[in-house]
């Protein structure tokens, strides 16, 4: 139906359309594209580590709906502060974000475990320490990511299959007190966080200690399917997502 607009109807259209967050072009009717992307570390960028065909990104493309896309700027080594390039690389058809970073960081502060200390409060303080500098280096990240104005959820970082059990133990606890910040961020910025923790639930979502394996990653790219069919990005309010899929 066409209809004629007044003059003040297409200065409030105009106005409008200056002040609109940036979605993808459709045409009239169509239902808008989705295009999830993935930013982060080898979480997600794990082909070196699987049989090809059986990475995450793989395993995601496979189970989205036919005219969803998604993208892979995730790269194996990356550590927080490297997710800034990714950012710059992020394309302008872009719906959805998922960030899965941090565990890089953490892994390159792996040495302090032969650290001595004299009093359980003197290890406690070196701890935080650490916690404080990821602290800050995890919300000048998720600053970067955000500024990109799309619909983000992030993830925890796993708990390490490291064979040693005692080594485990000590990364798995060092690792709870980093959890913690990601954690808190999804709650107070409204995120969805996907809990890698409760997620990779068996030796066998591993490739090795510290990545994903073939089913690992499968698990990923379902719960990543999970989320974005289960929750309202609009209502800016945090939601955890853990655990397989229920039948």
């Amino acid at each position: 139906m066409n209809r004629r607009l007044g003059r003040r109807g297409l200065l409030l259209s105009a106005a409008a359309s200056c002040v609109a967050a940036p979605t993808p072009a459709r045409s009239e009717g169509a239902a808008p594209m989705t295009h999830v992307v993935l930013l982060g570390d080898s979480v997600f960028d794990n082909a070196p580590y699987v049989p090809a065909g059986q990475e995450v990104i793989a395993h995601l493309r496979r189970r989205l709906p036919p005219e969803w896309r998604a993208t892979l700027l995730a790269r194996d080594g990356a550590v927080l502060a490297g997710l800034r390039d990714q950012v710059r690389q992020f394309p302008r058809d872009g719906t959805h974000l998922f960030v899965s970073a941090g565990g890089n960081d953490a892994l390159g502060w792996t040495g302090v475990f032969g650290d001595s200390a004299t009093t359980v409060a003197g290890a406690l303080m070196r701890l935080a320490c650490l916690r404080r500098e990821f602290e800050e280096r995890y919300r000048a990240m998720l600053d970067e990511v955000l500024r990109l104005g799309r619909p983000t959820a992030i993830c925890t970082i796993y708990d390490v299959r490291f064979p040693d059990p005692a080594y485990r133990e000590t990364a798995v606890t060092a690792l709870a007190l980093l959890n913690d910040i990601i954690t808190r961020e999804a709650g107070r910025r409204g995120l969805p966080l996907l809990d890698l923790r409760v997620l990779f639930d068996e030796d066998a979502d591993f490739a090795n200690p510290i990545e994903p394996s073939a089913q690992g990653g499968d698990k990923l790219a379902r719960a990543i399917l999970r989320v974005m069919e289960g929750h309202d990005f609009t209502t800016q309010r945090a939601c955890i997502f853990a655990g397989p899929e229920r039948s």
